[in-house]
């Protein structure tokens, strides 16, 4: 099959799936997709007399797809950039705090206590999964997804800043949780040395490496950007500044998903601030909204459509619905215990920490990362799992976290969040 004719059938699922959601589900756009593409990919397995020989079709287009590389050499830098340039740096600022120790600490939290959790639970079960392969697992589930979150909190009338925090910190913990991907894989091939002073210089040159290219190459565009006024011409720039600095960060071996956000950040403050007419950010922004929306939509199809090529046992499937109570803890932990501290010395709006922990999302990056492992046991085992988890994180925490969030939060909107607790220091 031919990469015009995949293309044209993702593109052609994507339409008509989401004319259906539009027309008949009304659920999100991410969570309407998925579930149809789902639905269609269950009752291919059906003996049904009008999908004879279909499903083998599907399938044989999804094994030409490398699904690792298409979304993390390819789609991510897209939706990374795209999302950093819509993020007001004046209100991540104001959560730099809370959304750093969410994107770091808490991301190596959670990637310990699931790794640990995991191997014990799947020791249990039988599936004799290594230590070390527990532990990527924890990393490449840790990452959230804002992508199907942010409009049900739009609508749910959450508070701007606990938008903040989730936009932040789920830009940010995709970076981090792929380097500590990349670090614990590097362990487990016995590329590095598995001690501490190893792990962190490996896990410093990913992120700062990361930060310096966004920097450098982002700084370039803005000066572009600022010394022309052609919207064209300026969206064009933007769209090589995603590509190249993400494959020129990736050819460096650093992070490439820091590197973009933090380009995207610069470009969307400062160069949409500083280095752009009103006509080229109003064609700017369209042209990114739409990227961002339309390689959504063929992902979330094709997470739908990928149960087709699972290798799912009793075990495994077992499994996976056993660690999504798991996820969730480590989840409430990583998140709770910062949380905790941070109280003593600002405010948080009602119900942050349930909202967080039930609205942290798994997607399309951990299915990837899942697949991105070397052919063997451990590997079907864990892209089962994965997919178990994202599944239901997409479908049952995104459709209730409407109504989780306008319990905790109501009508009321955050009043001075992040004020010290002056009051009680003073008395």
């Amino acid at each position: 099959m031919r990469l015009f004719d995949i293309i044209a059938i993702l593109i052609g699922l994507s339409a008509i799936f989401s004319w259906l959601n539009h027309r008949f589900l009304r659920l999100p756009t991410a969570i309407g997709l998925m579930l149809i593409a789902l639905v269609m990919s269950l009752a291919m397995l059906l003996p049904l007399p009008f999908f004879d020989g279909f499903e083998h079709d599907v399938q044989r287009m999804l094994n030409v797809i490398d699904f690792e590389a298409t979304l993390l050499h390819g789609m991510l830098s897209f939706l990374l950039f795209a999302g950093a340039l819509h993020v007001n740096l004046y209100d991540l600022a104001k959560q730099k705090w809370v959304i750093g120790i969410l994107a770091t600490a808490s991301v190596v939290g959670a990637t310990l206590l699931i790794g640990g959790g995991a191997y014990l639970l799947f020791g249990l079960l039988g599936l004799q999964v290594p230590l070390i392969y527990c532990l990527l697992f924890g990393a490449l589930i840790s990452p959230t997804d804002p992508i199907a979150v942010l409009g049900i909190l739009k609508s749910a009338g959450a508070p701007k800043s606990l938008e903040t925090k989730i936009t932040g910190e789920s830009l940010f913990n995709d970076g981090v949780a792929v380097v500590v991907f990349l670090v614990i894989e590097r362990i487990a091939s016995g590329g590095a040395e598995p001690s501490v002073i190893g792990v962190l210089a490996l896990f410093a040159s990913e992120a700062l490496g990361g930060l310096v290219i966004g920097l450098s190459f982002g700084g370039l565009a803005y000066l572009m950007l600022k010394r022309i006024d052609n919207y064209s011409v300026e969206v064009l720039i933007t769209l090589a500044l995603a590509t190249g600095g993400y494959a020129l960060a990736e050819h460096l071996h650093v992070s490439a998903p820091i590197a973009v956000v933090v380009a995207g950040l610069l470009i969307g403050n400062q160069g949409r601030a500083n280095a752009m007419s009103e006509r080229t950010i109003e064609h700017l922004d369209t042209f990114w909204e739409l990227i961002d929306e339309v390689l959504n939509a063929v992902l979330f199809v094709l997470i739908g459509l990928e149960v087709l090529v699972l290798s799912l046992s009793g075990e495994v499937l077992l499994g996976g619905v056993l660690a999504i109570p798991l996820v969730l803890a480590a989840r409430l932990i990583s998140v709770g215990i910062p949380i905790g501290i941070m109280r003593r010395f600002r405010r948080f709006s009602p119900g942050v920490v349930a909202i967080l922990t039930w609205g942290g999302l798994r997607g399309g990056i951990s299915v990837a990362l899942a697949l991105s492992l070397p052919d063997g046991d451990y590997r079907d085992t864990l892209v089962a799992v994965t997919y178990v988890i994202v599944v239901f994180s997409i479908l049952v925490q995104g459709l209730t976290l409407g109504p989780l969030v306008r319990r905790k939060v109501g009508p009321r909107q955050e009043a001075g969040e992040g004020a010290a607790v002056s009051d009680r220091a003073a008395q």
